[in-house]
């Protein structure tokens, strides 16, 4: 048992040293998705070798004082998704209908041919606004059952994976698709004009992730990431940010977007929402994103259940707070060395 716990506490301590290292490449950033998984195996680790004998006792100790330091800094980072911790997004009653927004997201994953599944699930709960992302032409055509709810499309559909769909109930304002890093990874940009008239941004997104199948490195990632945080400081209206944006809310791109962007993540003080993989429970992670500016607060958020891809897909009601008292949003202050970082990130991308 002492060599299972002394491999356990290896492989804690090797893993959580390699996410500190400051590079791109895809097996270092792999890294930042395993957080609660690292906690959990080093705990395990600890009790364990707390009452091992058999090793000597410079070695345990050595290694139980690097577990303890690792559990803690690994906890600290993963602590704002819990439900003890405050929430950062504001939880709203009792809103007037014409300041509510619904948004359901959804990897369908693009091999996926269950669609009666998702256009259930679609119908259940009938959101204001649909993106849905890997959609081919074949995932679109099997959307038209479901067109006729909603006013407008924006509608990109591609073989590669990378595909989108949006729809929406609510006037779309000047919709484009653009392809911010990568000629073949779209995303759509719009306002959505709101039922009590206000216009609010949306950026929806899914870049490509940092594997050995896609991108070698995380900085294309990354780049679209803090492309979209830097214009956003520009808007002038709310903004909403979703997708799936293959990072984990915890990563430090994520909390740098957010940084930079002064966007709110709902998940905070309400749980981290693992939508992938839906096959690996021990090994999921909150891919799947919604952020939103501090002139919205949060009437409900939730994941729901599988429609035959490898994601889950979320649903959030979002609240206009039409009142003019938007509080500071509880973020991270930008400096000058995160905006270096991301410019010279986005230059070495573009």
């Amino acid at each position: 048992m002492e060599l299972i716990f002394t491999s356990l506490a290896v492989v804690t301590v090797v893993a959580s040293l390699v996410k500190l290292i400051k590079r791109d490449a895809w097996w270092i950033r792999f890294f930042d998705f395993p957080q609660v998984q690292l906690v959990v195996i080093g705990f395990i680790a600890f009790a364990g070798l707390l009452y091992s004998w058999d090793l000597s006792v410079l070695t345990r100790d050595i290694l139980l004082v690097m577990l303890l330091g690792i559990i803690v800094y690994q906890s600290v980072i993963i602590f704002p998704y819990t439900f003890v911790a405050r929430k950062e997004s504001r939880k709203i009653h009792g809103a007037a209908e014409e300041d509510q927004l619904s948004f359901m997201i959804a990897n369908v994953y693009m091999y996926n041919r269950d669609y009666g599944k998702c256009l259930e699930l679609i119908k259940a709960n009938n959101p204001d606004l649909l993106l849905m992302v890997e959609t081919d032409h074949a995932w679109e055509e099997a959307m038209r059952e479901i067109e006729g709810q909603f006013k407008c499309h924006v509608k990109y559909p591609l073989d590669n994976t990378y595909g989108m769909l949006l729809y929406s109930k609510l006037d779309l304002v000047n919709p484009e698709v653009k392809f911010l890093v990568e000629p073949e990874v779209p995303s759509i940009h719009t306002h959505i004009r709101l039922r009590n008239g206000t216009l609010t941004r949306l950026y929806a997104l899914h870049p490509k992730p940092p594997s050995p199948t896609e991108n070698d490195t995380s900085t294309e990632r990354d780049a679209e990431l803090y492309l979209v945080a830097k214009e956003i400081k520009h808007v002038k209206t709310p903004v909403i940010v979703a997708g799936d944006l293959n990072d984990v809310a915890w990563s430090h791109s994520t909390r740098m977007f957010q940084r930079i962007s002064r966007m709110l993540d709902p998940r905070k003080g309400r749980g981290f929402f693992n939508t992938f993989h839906v096959k690996y429970p021990v090994f999921r992670w909150p891919l799947d994103h919604i952020f939103h500016s501090s002139e919205f607060g949060v009437a409900s958020i939730k994941r729901l259940p599988d429609i035959g891809s490898d994601h889950f897909p979320m649903f959030i009601e979002l609240i206009f707070i039409n009142n003019g008292k938007q509080e500071e949003p509880m973020v991270e202050p930008v400096d000058e060395e995160d905006m270096e970082e991301a410019n010279e990130k986005i230059r070495a991308a573009l």
